[in-house]
């Protein structure tokens, strides 16, 4: 479906570009009145790597960027436990107080019933907002060691102009070398409120795209990031109407002819526990398929969903001649990286196989 590297002759199957925070995260309680929090690594392009490490038993690495003092040791302490290789990491000479670089941190609430998830994240100055093309070696990433796939997105582009300039210097290189290149569009409005709002992540976004053969997003990140919607697909998300979505892609793809792919998620909130979850692909060559709808899907933890559903998509057309089978596991990958706490999906193969082809959660013993 993708003309990928062979595998024999790349050190990785799955090479990201983002930021990792540390989230921390208050459990039942609000981050407001807590007393302590669980610590998790989080972040929307990693938690693609992770997955591919650690669920899909392939090869993986990271480049990211810490502060050289303990916040960002305690980061990398947590990522060892990822088995993705660090050593394309940049850590930055810490100033003392954090005047000119800082570590990012993530305070997320998991929300329950009427009261939604919520974010409060403090990555002002983060290493990676400053990371430079310099500061990587991809020369040894993509010419010597070689990788099939490279993933970053619109949370990376939305730290700062320097972040989107490195991110377009990867995507760059990583084409140049064969890679086949992904892109989230991941909109976040705090990252682009101080920043031009969408005018500037549409701007910043619709450059970028333009350099990847995979696309991810849903119809918000359309219709923030590229400028593109349809109106037939209700603002509430009340009615996930299959054909709608359809259009939207087909748009899509219209503005992008590069683009290969597009996986799109199918989110509909009926509370903050309760979500209707489903999924689509489209191929250039091969059209739609579309993923099982589980409708009221009952969520602990809905941060890292849309993540490991790219996760799983990109697995599946990676390692599968079958576009359906590919959104099949993208879905479930989502859907069970939502029954646990943290962003990253702690599935195994197996798990997300089974409930691909309809398995239920009766006790296994």
């Amino acid at each position: 479906m993708l003309d990928l590297l062979p595998a024999g002759e790349c050190a990785y199957d799955m090479v990201a570009l983002g930021e990792v925070m540390l989230r921390l995260d208050p459990g039942e309680r609000r981050i407001r009145n807590t007393r302590q929090f669980s610590v998790w690594d989080s972040g929307a392009e990693y938690n693609v790597a992770r997955a591919f490490r650690r669920a899909f038993g392939l090869r993986g690495a990271l480049v990211s960027a810490f502060a050289a003092n303990e916040v960002g040791r305690l980061a990398e302490d947590i990522l060892l436990g990822s088995g993705l290789d660090l050593s394309f990491v940049h850590w930055a000479p810490f100033d003392g107080v954090g005047r000119t670089v800082r570590n990012g941190l993530n305070f997320s609430e998991r929300g329950f019933g009427v009261r939604g998830a919520l974010g409060c994240v403090d990555r002002g100055n983060t290493a990676i907002s400053q990371l430079r093309p310099e500061d990587v070696d991809w020369d040894e990433l993509f010419d010597v060691r070689r990788t099939r796939w490279f993933h970053s997105g619109g949370i990376m582009a939305g730290l700062s102009d320097q972040a989107a300039a490195t991110a377009g210097v990867a995507m760059e290189r990583a084409t140049a070398a064969g890679t086949i290149v992904s892109y989230d569009l991941n909109y976040r409005p705090s990252l682009w409120a101080a920043g031009g709002g969408k005018a500037q992540a549409r701007e910043v976004n619709r450059r970028l795209v333009t350099q990847a053969d995979v696309l991810v997003g849903n119809e918000e990140d359309f219709e923030a990031c590229l400028g593109i919607t349809n109106p037939r697909i209700d603002a509430s998300l009340s009615d996930l109407d299959p054909a709608a979505y359809r259009e939207l892609v087909l748009q899509v793809a219209e503005e992008f002819p590069r683009l290969s792919v597009i996986g799109v998620t199918l989110r509909s909130v009926r509370s903050a526990t309760s979500n209707d979850w489903g999924a689509m692909v489209w191929h250039r060559e091969r059209g739609f398929a579309d993923a099982t709808l589980r409708p009221g899907l009952e969520i602990f933890d809905r941060l890292g969903g849309g993540d490991s559903f790219a996760s799983g998509l990109f697995y599946g057309l990676m390692a599968l001649d079958d576009l359906q089978q590919a959104v099949e596991l993208g879905a479930a990958n989502g859907a069970l990286a939502m029954t646990t706490p943290g962003d990253v999906t702690t599935a195994t193969l197996a798990e997300i196989q089974a409930l691909a082809g309809g398995a239920n959660a009766r006790v296994q013993r």
